[in-house]
């Protein structure tokens, strides 16, 4: 019988972080949280009556550099969207999203003896995130979520953020660090890298095509989440109803199609981009409609006649991009993406490759589906 592995031991570090983000008592537990790619992320529990919980993360400073505009960030956005949404009138609760806490010195993150920087974020209690889709209608309250945080967020304005990734979802850019990394380097001899190589080399060319529409003017640029994957929405866990969002660290002024791609070709994907089962992934293209009608009910009218026809060649643009992500951190020896193992990320490179061929094999399909939802 499989057991579940063990779970590495929290670091003393992490311990001292989470004391400094408690100071009115102390930290009586402390355990790893969620399957972040980035972040090191832990639960911690206060003593007390009332067992206040927090979430703990030590920023990864390789990804972000920037970590004063990644906080900056998240203090404008959270604040506005609750304000927004006690505002809003929809019939549903205010959409949450984790704010960030004082420490003991007041400020909302403590810099570690060894360089690192933590920080700790509210808790938000009765919710779960799956790591995988779990069936339309889970599909149709991510899409409303998404939605509901792009409307909350359109009237801030995108020049008021900073941007904590210059360069993020810029599929050339992208292209050209792959480019620089397979110069002098000698591919890995086996099949998988060969036919992620192959993938790659085949789609090149449609690598501009959001950001050649966005310097023409034709797609405006707004707030973003950044990463509305599957695992960062929140599910009232009696309801079934997604009440939140998490890890903004991403939010950012971009092209909501950045999102709308992004969102389906996770949501779109019921083996999940973490499945060892990479030749059998597929996208759902009736998980598809069920998130663009979610989308639609969160953020009516929201999109122009252009970002809609402009959401299929983002779904399967974010899909690729993330494929050569994955493979040039691969080849690069996993320096970015959090990895378990060296083939890791090389897996994760293949399940969205596989992806973009099953998209591509439905395009009309998911054009019709597309235009037709969101008239």
């Amino acid at each position: 019988m499989d057991h579940p592995p063990t779970p590495p031991p929290v670091p003393a570090l992490a311990w001292e972080a989470a004391a400094h983000f408690c100071p009115a008592g102390r930290v009586t537990a402390l355990a790893p949280l969620g399957r972040g790619n980035v972040h090191e992320t832990f639960l911690a529990t206060a003593a007390g009556a009332d067992r206040r919980r927090f979430v703990l993360q030590r920023l990864n400073l390789s990804v972000f550099p920037r970590p004063e505009v990644v906080l900056a960030n998240l203090r404008a956005v959270s604040g506005h969207l609750r304000h927004q949404a006690r505002q809003a009138a929809c019939g549903r609760p205010e959409l949450a999203v984790p704010e960030l806490l004082p420490g003991a010195d007041g400020r909302d993150s403590w810099p570690g003896p060894d360089g690192s920087l933590w920080r700790a974020l509210s808790y938000i209690p009765g919710t779960r995130t799956p790591l995988v889709l779990e069936g339309p209608d889970h599909a149709r309250e991510m899409g409303w979520a998404l939605g509901r945080f792009h409307l909350l967020l359109g009237d801030l304005d995108p020049a008021a953020l900073g941007d904590p990734l210059p360069g993020f979802h810029c599929t050339p850019a992208y292209l050209k660090a792959y480019d620089a990394l397979r110069a002098g380097r000698t591919l890995p001899s086996t099949p998988e890298a060969r036919y992620a190589a192959r993938c790659i080399e085949a789609r090149r060319g449609a690598a501009g095509v959001l950001e050649a529409a966005r310097r023409r003017g034709e797609l405006p640029v707004r707030l973003i989440h950044g990463d509305p994957k599957v695992d960062n929405i929140l599910l009232d866990k009696s309801s079934g109803r997604a009440v939140g969002l998490v890890d903004l660290d991403t939010v950012m002024p971009a092209l909501l199609l950045y999102d709308l791609g992004d969102a389906l070709r996770s949501a779109g994907n019921p083996l999940g981009e973490e499945t060892r089962d990479w030749e059998q992934v597929r996208f759902a293209p009736e998980v598809a409609a069920a998130f663009l009608h979610g989308y639609r009910e969160g953020a009516p009218g929201l999109l122009t006649s252009r970002e809609r026809v402009c959401v299929y060649p983002a779904l399967r643009l974010i899909a690729w991009e993330l494929g050569v992500r994955f493979f040039a951190d691969y080849l690069a020896g996993s320096v970015y993406f959090r990895s378990t193992d060296p083939e890791h990320n090389l897996r994760r490179a293949l399940v969205q490759f596989r992806l973009t061929e099953s998209i591509e094999a439905q395009a009309r399909e998911l054009q019709a589906l597309i235009r037709d939802t969101l008239a």
